[in-house]
């Protein structure tokens, strides 16, 4: 049978999210790859330009993984959206790693040894986020003012996408990895400069950029 497509399953892979306590937990419950699941509930383009969505055989496996019964996933059970509960995770942690690390998979994403800071090897974010959340220190001057060179940024792998957000990316074709504002338009995505002065402000998102994860909070470390 093939169940209907709806916004409600993504409503829904927010709470299971919440209950896994986890994006990336949800994902290994349901054996399915983290990063195509960050893609779908970020609804990024496929090669044809569609949004990713959840079809049937990985709604089947969310609910199996979390114990729901058959077509649970298209039924409304909440209306919360990512970040609604209440206040930060003090117990969570984030480490500061360096921009060649972005993206890169397993323990080599964490950097041990690179000097922080502040006198404790781990950050607490003061917003919700996952505990997926890396620290970035902010380089260079393109997304100034808003941002200026020695900030620290939260980036939350598993944030939701959406026009206006700041969003650290990966350009596959040159292997460059950046931050910028994701920008939505007529159905097209685009990522943009802040700096008036900055050449070449706006660059077309397409199928070799990767979204690394959206910016949740930044700091600055005096």
């Amino acid at each position: 049978m093939t169940r209907k497509q709806s916004p409600i399953r993504l409503k829904n892979l927010e709470i299971l999210i919440r209950e896994a306590g986890s994006a990336a937990r949800l994902a290994r419950a349901a054996e399915t790859n983290s990063s195509y699941l960050s893609q779908v509930r970020n609804q990024l383009p496929t090669q044809k330009g569609t949004p990713r969505s959840i079809g049937d055989d990985l709604a089947a496996k969310l609910e199996a993984a979390m114990k729901k019964p058959p077509g649970w996933m298209d039924v409304d059970h909440d209306t919360r959206a990512y970040g609604a509960s209440d206040g930060p995770n003090l117990n969570n942690h984030h480490r500061l790693i360096s921009w060649s690390q972005v993206g890169k998979k397993g323990d080599k994403n964490l950097s041990e040894h690179e000097p922080l800071p502040y006198a404790t090897d781990l950050l607490i974010c003061p917003v919700k986020c996952s505990e997926e959340t890396f620290v970035l220190r902010v380089r260079g001057a393109s997304m100034e003012p808003k941002f200026r060179e020695g900030e620290l940024i939260f980036v939350d792998p598993f944030a939701p996408v959406s026009h206006g957000k700041f969003v650290v990316v990966r350009l596959e074709s040159s292997g460059e990895v950046t931050f910028k504002q994701w920008i939505e338009e007529e159905g097209k995505q685009y990522l943009k400069t802040l700096n008036p002065d900055w050449p070449d402000r706006i660059i077309k998102v397409d199928r070799n950029t990767t979204v690394c994860g959206v910016i949740v909070f930044k700091g600055e470390a005096l």
